[in-house]
């Protein structure tokens, strides 16, 4: 079931040759200047460290799993670590790491290509990729939380529905809760963030003296 958390992560950003120009419908004003401030916000920092946790449940709304994370980004630059994975890139590469085979394999980083990065969760990622509506808005531990409703154009795609939402004082995401046609669900949650603080360059390069005896599987 891990082995396909990670990618699960990044669901968000996967994208599609669809435009809004489409006959399914025309998304919500309201949550598209949600978003686009949440995008704007993150735009604005150097720096992003976010701990989050990642649950499966099932159709029938049993807990199937839970693990934590965390995921650096710097720039075009990000790391993701979670128990039994861990993916860097630098940029210019892609290292996924497997503890487990203890192998890794290596890969060009793309940007023409539209390879996914968590970047781009925080970022543009709805605006051709989904179609948008505001669902309402909650308090939740103090704050007031906009729920936003997210609906893949792409009907191929494995998940039907998304559920994003946004703490309104800050405009960051805190949550979000991907619904699969098989049922499951993904339930990624920011337990806490930092930016704009200092990371070197080096966390975003696998180290192959700290793992000597992992198969690097070289695929560029």
């Amino acid at each position: 079931m891990w082995k396909t958390l990670l990618p699960a992560i990044f669901l968000l950003c996967t994208t599609t040759v669809f435009s809004q120009n489409n006959k399914l419908g025309s998304s919500d004003p309201d949550a598209k200047v949600i978003l686009d401030k949440v995008s704007a916000t993150f735009k604005t920092y150097n720096t992003v460290t976010a701990n989050f946790t990642l649950t499966i449940t099932n159709s029938g709304n049993k807990v199937e799993g839970s693990k934590s994370g965390v995921v650096y980004m710097k720039g075009s630059k990000y790391r993701v670590n979670i128990s039994g994975q861990e993916i860097y890139s630098d940029g210019d590469n892609i290292w996924t790491y497997d503890k487990s085979a203890n192998e890794v394999q290596l890969t060009k980083f793309d940007a023409s290509s539209n390879t996914i990065t968590p970047q781009k969760m925080f970022t543009d990622f709805y605006d051709k990729d989904f179609l948008y509506k505001l669902n309402g808005e909650k308090k939740e531990g103090g704050k007031l939380i906009q729920e936003i409703e997210l609906t893949p154009i792409d009907k191929t795609k494995p998940f039907f529905k998304v559920l994003v939402y946004v703490d309104k004082a800050t405009s960051s995401i805190v949550s979000s809760k991907v619904f699969e046609k098989n049922g499951n669900h993904y339930i990624y949650k920011v337990t806490s963030m930092k930016t704009n603080t200092s990371l070197p360059d080096s966390l975003f390069v696998f180290d192959t003296k700290k793992y000597p005896k992992a198969e690097i599987i070289d695929l560029r």
